[in-house]
């Protein structure tokens, strides 16, 4: 029979419309797995940090009811990359990029739901929300999660006095990124309700430069109110002085490019030398205006064109978003306390990430005919094995203990210590990746969102398995229990004990009975001892070693570096011979990386 007349349901999701201090904005009903849960992408949370905004705390959005309408790129301007969500040629990005994403299950009980607000990672110079996709933590842990863009490298990172010394009050900080933040987490206090959310449970969580931006925000003042629990995964606490941040005539040797250096290259012909005076105020301006007058890109451009030597420091100590003792002193100072409960871990094999493909330590070859894409092995196995342990365990006392440590002097009452520890991983025909890999960096993420990437290996990093799902369930219940309650363990076969420096005990996250309890035994004095007495390596691969291990993660220990082994290292120039090893890769591989 003939349908005359009638016109059939549109196959298009309804929209589902919020009012926000912002603006109207739509979202959709989506599932994963057939659970349904409700989704907004792309909400502005503050204005656009564009033309004199650039370098500017960001503004609150004025209220409206008029409709949003987001443009099509909202990730920040950076450099593209193969394997994330900024993929493309070049520099890609956009400077109207503080956008934010909310995704809520389908709450029947109508209740306020736990809020999680996830930070990326990406050295705080690259990454964006759009890689990482919670769905499955929302409608299997029924928490609401927010995922948020923040400005980037030098356009969220940078001191200068034709910056700071010409602007007032919170624009005069050197840390615009961790404002963003600051911000989006001001407009989640305002509007989560609307999305079901609890604006009274607020949790955040980041991993890498994600983690770092968590603990900045335990510290600084403007964030102070606005969340109640923290994760920090595989976090950091390096932070500059004002002085190496700007680094004017090369002060702080250990920094190869301040903002000085970069901006003397891009504008050789107006730097104020009496910055003070009449004439160099008037210098500042010119300089002020060509900077807010540049292409983003093509700045962005030019602060990434040595980054293999260096970024330009980030994290700075400006006495106004963060203490002028720094991050890492800071977080023991009572006066900076947030009185949230805190979870900080790190993983096993942490600087396989980047050693895993390093030419130091890697090499190609052919395994079965040269018809067949080149294989990846390892050089000296032993030497591999020894130097990755050993600066994955300073990782974790540098990035885990020291920051519990910090908080508990400081008057926190409720921590958690874990190292992720599952590596159930296969080998491929080209690489024996469980030995190469591990329990790399960020191999935990994959186990909050459900999502098993890791660029082009993924597939041989997370195989699927009962280990697999087991290590998900595990995590999920994990993260989200301490969200709901600051209990990590509620639904955990065991009980996670809380940190304090004198146990030092932290949870093992592995599949079985390897997810268990225990304890510190290495202190830096006991890793460095290790080196010394190492046969594996030769006087300069020690001092290396000792060197990545005092400097990273935190602030650098360079008086323990001079002294260690009654000042051997002092017969070495460090960055000459790192350096020097750098070249010589190139000149026989074209590249460090076996990527490059």
């Amino acid at each position: 029979m003939a349908l005359q007349g009638c016109v059939l349901a549109s196959r298009e999701p309804p929209i589902i419309l919020v009012q926000t201090s912002g603006g109207l904005v739509s979202g959709y009903e989506s599932n994963i797995g057939g659970k349904p849960f409700k989704e907004w992408i792309d909400i502005p949370y503050a204005q656009p940090p564009i033309k004199d905004l650039r370098w500017r705390a960001p503004r609150a959005l004025a209220h409206t009811s008029n409709e949003i309408t987001p443009p099509k790129v909202t990730f920040c301007v950076q450099e593209s990359s193969t394997y994330g969500a900024v993929q493309g040629d070049g520099i890609v990005g956009s400077e109207d990029c503080l956008y934010l994403d909310v995704r809520s299950p389908i709450n029947k009980k109508h209740e306020p739901l736990p809020v999680m607000v996830w930070i990326h990672g990406g050295g705080n110079v690259t990454g964006s929300k759009d890689y990482y996709d919670f769905s499955r933590l929302v409608v299997e842990e029924n928490v609401v999660i927010v995922s948020i863009n923040y400005r980037l490298g030098a356009l969220g990172w940078i001191t200068h006095p034709a910056i700071q010394q010409l602007q007032t009050g919170e624009d005069q900080t050197s840390n615009f990124g961790i404002l963003d933040i600051v911000e989006a987490l001001n407009w989640i206090k305002q509007n989560i309700d609307k999305f079901g959310g609890n604006p009274k449970n607020v949790t955040i969580f980041g991993e890498s430069a994600g983690g770092h931006n968590v603990l900045a925000l335990l510290v600084s003042p403007f964030a102070k109110g606005l969340f109640h629990r923290a994760i920090i995964q595989s976090g950091y606490t390096s932070s500059a002085s004002l002085e190496s941040a700007y680094n004017k005539n090369a002060v702080d040797p250990l920094v190869h490019r301040g903002s000085w250096q970069m901006i003397q290259n891009l504008l050789p012909h107006i730097q104020p030398s009496l910055p003070d005076s009449r004439e160099g105020r008037k210098q500042l301006n010119v300089i002020r205006d060509s900077l807010k007058a540049l292409d983003a890109s093509d700045f962005i451009s030019l602060y990434v064109e040595h980054r293999e030597e260096d970024y330009i420091p980030l994290t700075t100590a400006d006495g106004i978003v963060i203490p002028k003792e720094g991050l890492q002193k800071a977080l023991q100072n009572p006066m900076y306390r947030k009185d949230v409960d805190v979870i900080a871990g790190s993983t096993k094999d942490e600087l396989s990430f980047w050693l895993g493909s390093h030419r130091y330590f890697i090499e190609e070859y052919h395994p079965y005919t040269k018809l067949l894409p080149k294989g990846l092995r390892l050089k000296d196995k032993e030497l591999y094995k020894f130097w990755l342990g050993i600066r994955s365990h300073a990782w974790k006392l540098r990035g885990v203990d020291y920051v519990l440590n910090a908080l508990e002097e400081a008057g926190y009452k409720s921590l958690y210590a874990y190292r992720f520890d599952w590596d159930d991983q296969k080998s491929s025909m080209f690489a024996d990746i469980p030995e190469i890999m591990g329990a790399a960096h960020a191999t935990d993420v994959a186990f909050l969102t459900g999502r098993y990437l890791y660029g082009p290996i993924g597939s041989y990093m997370y195989p699927k398995s009962r280990s697999r799902d087991q290590m998900e369930r595990t995590m999920m219940t994990a993260w989200s229990d301490f969200a709901r309650s600051g209990s990590p363990s509620e639904r955990l076969p065991l009980d996670w004990e809380k940190y304090n420096r004198e146990g030092a005990k932290f949870l093992k996250l592995d599949k079985d009975d390897a997810l268990k309890m225990d304890f510190e035994t290495e202190t830096m004095d006991s890793l460095l001892n290790k080196v010394a007495d190492s046969v594996v390596l030769g006087p300069i691969q020690k001092c290396l070693l000792v060197w990545e291990s005092l400097v990273n993660i935190g602030d650098p220990d360079i008086n323990r570096f001079n002294v260690w082994e009654g000042g051997m290292c002092s017969a070495y120039d460090i960055a000459y011979e790192k350096k020097r090893i750098s070249a010589q890769l190139k000149r026989e591989h074209g590249g460090i990386t076996v990527f490059e």
